[in-house]
């Protein structure tokens, strides 16, 4: 038995040296390790080997078993490392110096209006912050002062998951997370993508971006509010813009308001963007409710912030005079180059 473990020793050794792929090294392995292999074969039959040299044979067959293991995982690795050096020394040779082709695509309108809101918001001291695509009930919902019976949990106007999670309805699902983590004060924004149960249309999408933003700290009013958001929109449309308010209801905001701009293409004057009416309904705001600040774990007897939201999706469609909302989701690399975006 000892002899024909020292023979299956040098058989295996001559066979590993000349094998050159993989499927050899898998098929020596099966061959001398397989079940059907003499090596468990002798392994089996240690039963049959006289007592006073049982040990020692057992002992020899299993560090012969140990050595083909380990022969065959170092020859795979050294047919690997074989392999890569070929690839490169077989693979085409690329001139990096030569020009290369004048389009090779295109950032998205959305994604250039996000990275140009977001640097402004820096500037003036803000953080940015991520939010869930996939929310809690109570983030989405609860956290922002929206009730059981608001009709906004609807079926017809929410995608719920069977897990009784959501897809985020509106950034402002952020509100929360973000009060508990950074306090008072704080100034944040936090874009996303959001999702409603919406009929397609040119001005409706079931998918669309947002960015929420909000300030809280002592002594906070309306005032600071119009001052950011005029702040904002000057430096987005490279002139000073109008803006108004309107009284809106907004569960999570009191009192709450529609910010209105005077349209920047006509001054006012009509047009099609802002349908001959001078001006353009660009997002939600007002002073954070003070339930939604006790929720956050912020005292509303000392602090006291306001919130906003803005449509990117409706923003990159002004900032690029895009009349359709369904061509910002349509994955048309034509429309990217018409809107001439680099």
């Amino acid at each position: 038995m000892e002899e024909k473990i020292l023979k299956l020793k040098e058989e295996i050794l001559k066979k590993m040296s000349e094998i050159k792929s993989q499927v050899d090294v898998e098929n020596l392995r099966v061959e001398y390790l397989g079940k059907k292999s003499e090596v468990v074969e002798i392994l089996k039959n240690l039963k049959n080997v006289e007592e006073s040299k049982r040990k020692e044979v057992g002992e020899k067959a299993n560090s012969l078993r140990q050595e083909i293991e380990k022969m065959v995982e170092n020859k795979k690795e050294e047919l690997k490392e074989l392999e890569y050096v070929a690839r490169i020394e077989n693979s085409e040779k690329i001139d990096i110096s030569l020009p290369t082709e004048k389009s090779i695509g295109s950032l998205h309108p959305i994604t250039i209006t996000e990275r140009e809101l977001e640097d402004i918001f820096t500037s003036m001291g803000f953080t940015v912050e991520d939010g869930n695509e996939v929310e809690t009930e109570y983030n989405n919902f609860e956290a922002v002062n929206v009730p059981k019976y608001h009709p906004a949990r609807d079926m017809q106007d929410t995608f719920w998951l069977e897990n009784g999670q959501v897809l985020k309805t509106q950034t402002s699902a952020a509100q929360n997370k973000i009060m508990l983590k950074y306090g008072a004060p704080l100034k944040a924004i936090f874009p996303g993508r959001c999702f409603r149960n919406e009929a397609l249309d040119a001005s409706h999408e079931n998918t669309f971006f947002q960015m929420e933003g909000m300030m809280i700290d002592k002594d906070v009013s309306i005032a600071n509010l119009i001052y950011f958001m005029k702040t904002l929109l000057s430096e987005v449309f490279k002139k000073d813009v109008e803006v108004r308010l309107r009284p809106g209801y907004f569960p999570f905001v009191e009192p709450g308001f529609e910010l209105d701009i005077k349209c920047p293409y006509c001054d006012g004057e009509g047009c099609k963007v802002c349908k001959h009416g001078t001006w353009i309904e660009l997002c939600p705001c007002g002073m954070i409710h003070p339930n939604v600040l006790k929720m956050g774990g912020i005292d509303p007897d000392k602090y006291s912030g306001f919130a906003f939201g803005l449509g990117l999706s409706r923003l990159a469609m002004m900032k690029y005079s895009i009349n359709d909302l369904r061509v910002m989701n349509s994955c048309d690399v034509r429309a990217l180059k018409q809107m001439n975006v680099k």
